[in-house]
């Protein structure tokens, strides 16, 4: 793994955020970050013998890498890492953080088990710090699943990415407006959600910030203007070399759609970053079905090789 840099997001950081001055009273069970609370995950990958493999792998509880796997066949050199976590879903009170390191050359692809769940909460919030470095000519998919904010929860989450100019980074987030189909169901409940993502140069240049700041019982957003009657938002960034992300923006451009759910859009970062495709929909399957449009493209202009089928339980 590289050494600490600047750029690193830390949670002692993000306990400093000021959307969260209101949520640092002591949960009752367990106290914040406590063992058991403050998970850890450090995944390094690099080039050895002609191959891609994870080099190294460092975890704490209550995350969980087990090992890489080489299952994708359309795409059979692509070491793949699934997180677990064995907390049965983010509490309160949880600090949890990931550091991906992909070295030069070299590639990876890293998702969750299923969908993050952040659960009801009556004290504190939950954070998680996310670290992806990708070097010179190297690929990462970063592409957790869905994540459900669950009535009254507080969540807040920050990605540091540092991206080597000739590198190329794919990395999805699709949330939901909470347990849509739970009893009565619940639809935008949850109490903060707190989303970001800084994009950086190895040499400490910044690329570009994108933040999302809900607090639905404060500031509704269910006006037309905003989700409306959908309950399903997805971000998928493409951050590749430029003539890439030209060659991408050309192909997709045709796929966005405005007249009809799932809504799909494009749009180029700036500096010459890459694309940001953004989806709402009102399902989660569908949202993730046109994500994988994108997602497809991006990997065949990035890589030149197809996704695989799905799996037939997907």
């Amino acid at each position: 793994m590289n050494p600490a840099k600047d750029w690193r997001c830390h949670l002692e950081a993000l306990e400093q955020l000021p959307e969260l001055r209101s949520y640092q009273d002591a949960p009752a069970q367990m106290a914040a970050g406590a063992p058991g609370k403050r998970g850890h995950l450090g995944l390094g990958f690099e080039m050895r013998r002609g191959r891609s493999v994870l080099s190294h792998l460092q975890r704490q509880s209550p995350l969980l890498v087990q090992q890489a796997l080489y299952w994708d066949e359309a795409m059979p050199q692509l070491p793949i890492c699934t997180v677990l976590s064995v907390g049965g879903g983010t509490l309160q009170g949880d600090r949890l953080s990931i550091d991906v390191d992909v070295a030069d050359g070299a590639c990876a692809h890293v998702t969750t088990q299923g969908a993050t769940r952040v659960h009801t909460m009556d004290a504190n919030c939950a954070l998680q710090a996310v670290n992806l470095s990708v070097g010179a000519a190297a690929y990462l998919e970063y592409l957790p699943d869905v994540l459900i904010p669950y009535r009254g929860s507080r969540y807040a989450s920050q990605t540091h990415i540092c991206l080597h100019p000739e590198g190329s980074l794919l990395l999805s987030e699709v949330v939901m407006a909470g347990r849509h189909h739970h009893g009565e169901g619940e639809r935008f409940a949850y109490e903060l959600l707190s989303l970001a993502t800084r994009v950086f140069r190895p040499d400490g240049d910044a690329m570009f910030t994108e933040k999302m700041l809900i607090a639905p019982l404060q500031h509704p957003i269910t006006q037309p203007s905003v989700m409306h009657d959908q309950h399903v938002f997805g971000t998928l960034f493409i951050l590749t070399p430029p003539q890439v992300s030209q060659r991408i923006l050309a192909r997709a451009r045709p796929l966005c759609r405005f007249d009809q759910a799932p809504y799909a859009g494009i749009s180029e970062l700036p500096g010459q970053a890459g694309l940001m495709c953004r989806v709402l929909g009102s399902e989660a399957e569908s949202v993730r079905l046109q994500l994988r449009v994108f997602w497809q493209l991006a990997r065949e202009e990035a890589t030149g090789h197809r996704l695989p089928s799905e799996f037939a339980w997907r």
